[in-house]
């Protein structure tokens, strides 16, 4: 599997991704945001964590309008698979290829800690090594990660099995408590129509190695590897 890690002015966490992807078994290549077009043979796009353009206007907004996302775009219609992590999530949302948006966190506070997510579904390309409804720990670090849509895409979202993730404790138990930011029925993650785009706020790239907390993220990038190939 090619993966292709977009970067743009403000990105930082393009290396751990690409480190993440590269240690599950993927070939990367890193794209620089005024590029037009994605490497030959890209299985994966990659939209990682960081600060896009300074997060000016609105978080996500301006990277959207890049020309690598035009070519990220095409990528999906084609039915290619996107990976949007924290800041990519916004930019995934901001550009139209998720629906929703990140809102500011509930308390208005930057949020960086240990986090625990539940699986929703184990028969993607990016969760087929967990198990269903298995509590993995990852990171979280952001102050825009609410995630918010109105009532009728929500239902949608629920009613189609587009929830990729949601925060929860370690027992899996999804309530409150264990939300981070406020999010909408405890989304942390969602799913394209066709499955073949992801958008989550947590960084599974923060764990996948034990020498630096766990390896509960690691899990995402073997399951692409292997199953990110064109449609």
């Amino acid at each position: 599997m090619h993966a292709a890690v977009i970067v743009f002015p403000g990105s930082n966490r393009e290396r751990d991704i690409g480190r993440a992807l590269q240690k599950g078994g993927a070939k990367v290549s890193y794209v620089w945001h005024a590029e037009h077009a994605l490497p030959a043979g890209t299985d994966l796009a990659v939209l990682p964590g960081g600060f896009a353009y300074g997060d000016y206007l609105r978080c996500g907004a301006i990277a959207a309008r890049a020309h690598a996302m035009d070519a990220v775009r095409a990528h999906a219609e084609r039915g290619g698979f996107v990976l949007g992590v924290c800041n990519g999530f916004q930019v995934l949302c901001e550009s139209g290829l998720l629906p929703g948006i990140l809102m500011r966190n509930a308390e208005l506070r930057f949020t960086c800690r240990f986090q625990h997510l539940r699986v929703e579904r184990n028969d993607t390309a990016f969760t087929l090594d967990y198990a269903r409804h298995q509590a993995i720990e990852v990171c979280v670090a952001h102050g825009e990660g609410n995630y918010v849509a109105d009532s009728a895409t929500i239902d949608r979202l629920e009613r189609e099995g587009l929830i990729a993730f949601r925060y929860c404790d370690a027992d899996g138990v999804v309530d409150s408590r264990s939300n981070p930011n406020g999010a909408t029925n405890g989304i942390a993650g969602i799913y394209s129509d066709n499955l073949r785009v992801l958008g989550l706020m947590p960084h599974p790239e923060n764990l996948i190695d034990p020498l630096i907390g766990g390896t509960d993220g690691l899990a995402m990038f073997t399951s692409l590897a292997r199953e990110a190939v064109p449609a």
